[in-house]
């Protein structure tokens, strides 16, 4: 009887004029371990290989005038033949500053899928006709501009490689971490117990399990408040009843209360 094929790993493939980019720091530490036992793949495409002319030129001057340089269509297009018909079932997604913003939602979503093809842009960007036709997808890492999509491409790999089952050493860390349930993440602390005249919390050495949960959640909630206001206002509409926002209200304000006081005595 024969045993059934195993499962093809979550695969990367990236279109790049700088291969020797990858895997960089994916190649390092957790990400980099389960690349070498083959639970996630990586292949680059040399997007020079498919350039015009003697000299493998890749782009050209913007369509009605202005600074840069345009990736052309008729090259980066055979690229995109090229990725799907190594990997037809791979999404294609452009990495740029106008795309849908990637969140931990995205990228676990993401992890779920066979994988990912990537373009990584240079210059002015691509030809949209080419993105168009490919029925590419453009998510963005946040609202700045790199010089080039291969960084934006590693963020994007690297936060949804370590959702893959068995990348991590400790699943139970996903649930705990920044954004896992729409809120920032608690703050950390380890040995030893006092530092500098500064000490661990009480509750975190009480040994209490039930107040140290309690602590990380009213902690995590606060820290959403102050810094995320837009991922508070997600969260509490789903999970948070009027009155508890108001209490969490006037623990916001005493706990920066707090902060300013410690500094006007540090003064």
């Amino acid at each position: 009887m024969n045993s059934p094929a195993p499962a093809a790993p979550w695969t990367a493939q990236i279109v790049t004029l700088f291969p020797e980019a990858f895997p960089g720091t994916l190649g390092l530490s957790l990400t980099g371990r389960a690349l070498a036992d083959g639970i996630w793949a990586l292949r680059t495409l040399q997007l020079r290989d498919f350039g015009l002319g003697r000299h493998r030129n890749v782009d050209d001057t913007p369509a009605g005038g202005g600074a840069g340089l345009v990736i052309r269509p008729d090259v980066l297009g055979p690229a995109l033949q090229a990725a799907k018909a190594a990997a037809p079932e791979l999404p294609v997604v452009y990495l740029s500053p106008r795309g849908r913003p990637l969140t931990q939602a995205l990228a676990r979503e993401l992890a779920q899928g066979p994988g990912i093809t990537l373009i990584c842009g240079r210059f002015e960007g691509v030809d949209q006709r080419v993105l168009d036709a490919h029925d590419v997808t453009e998510i963005s890492i946040g609202d700045y501009v790199l010089t080039g999509g291969e960084i934006a491409a590693q963020v994007l790999i690297d936060a949804t490689v370590r959702l893959i089952p068995r990348v991590l050493g400790n699943q139970d860390s996903l649930a705990e971490e920044s954004f896992a349930h729409g809120l920032l993440e608690h703050p950390q602390y380890t040995k030893p117990a006092e530092w500098e005249g500064r000490r661990v919390p009480d509750v975190l050495l009480s040994g209490n399990h039930a107040a140290i949960s309690r602590w990380r959640e009213e902690q995590a909630e606060s820290l959403t408040k102050q810094r995320r206001p837009d991922l508070w206002r997600a969260y509490a509409d789903r999970h948070v009843d009027p009155d508890r926002r108001t209490q969490l209200s006037g623990a916001s304000d005493q706990s920066r209360d707090r902060r300013e006081h410690d500094k006007d005595e540090m003064r």
